[in-house]
């Protein structure tokens, strides 16, 4: 097996594990709930309605974490960031940056491919009412925890809203990362640099709201303000846009 090979036979393998999860009973029940009743305009469709694998590139330079998937979003579609205004959102600041070859994302066979750039989420299934429970995110969080792991070029995280932040923190932290100038908070647009032991693997971990449509709408985030975070990644992690 050739090295390159080995970062996507062991993502593989995460996604099955993921891809095959029922241990939270309450996210099975409402996930296929979902996929019962959809809205007229999905009303033709059959969704996912599984958990969902991390997705992009294996020799990724840039982890995106968000929160979970949305209810018909990724939850319909199959994909991280796909078939919502959040995901068009992101995938239009990715590609901005250079860091997708298409500005939107709408379904898994669009054809849209990420470079250096890997999206996941501290949740795999959609939550009601998008509020997971302490001990669901607990289940998920193995899952990320390996996914970093196999992705050993990160050296920029993007943490999109608070949750997903907080979560970016614990990883960091339980992987021998120590960030530098105090206790990491959140706010839109921060970057912290974290360290792995004495002198060794840099991390930046830079936060910035969630692309909801909620936020967007209202304008506390705009495409300008999340291009310009993927722009500042890009640059902390070397890769060329």
């Amino acid at each position: 097996m050739k090295p390159q090979d080995q970062p996507e036979k062991r993502l593989a393998e995460i996604r099955g594990r993921i891809v095959s999860c029922t241990r939270c009973p309450r996210l099975v029940r409402y996930r296929q709930e979902v996929a019962r009743h959809p809205p007229k305009r999905y009303a033709a469709e059959t969704y996912w309605a599984k958990p969902l694998p991390g997705f992009g590139d294996p020799n990724a330079s840039i982890l995106v974490v968000g929160l979970a998937p949305a209810a018909h979003g990724g939850n319909r579609t199959g994909r991280m960031f796909t078939g919502d205004s959040a995901g068009n959102t992101l995938v239009r600041a990715l590609y901005a940056n250079g860091l997708a070859n298409i500005p939107h994302s709408v379904s898994r066979d669009d054809g849209l491919r990420l470079t250096r750039c890997f999206l996941t989420a501290a949740l795999r299934c959609v939550p009601p009412h998008n509020t997971p429970l302490k001990e669901e995110l607990e289940n998920c969080y193995g899952y990320l925890s390996e996914e970093f792991d196999v992705l050993g070029g990160v050296k920029a995280i993007v943490a999109l809203g608070g949750l997903a932040f907080s979560t970016s923190v614990r990883l960091l932290r339980d992987k021998g990362f120590t960030p530098e100038g105090g206790r990491p908070v959140f706010r839109h647009g921060q970057v912290y640099k974290f360290t792995q032991g004495q002198g060794g693997r840099i991390v930046w971990l830079l936060a910035t709201y969630h692309p909801s449509r909620r936020n967007t709408q209202t304008r506390l985030l705009t495409q300008k303000m999340l291009n310009n975070v993927f722009r500042r990644a890009a640059r902390l992690a070397g890769v060329k846009t």
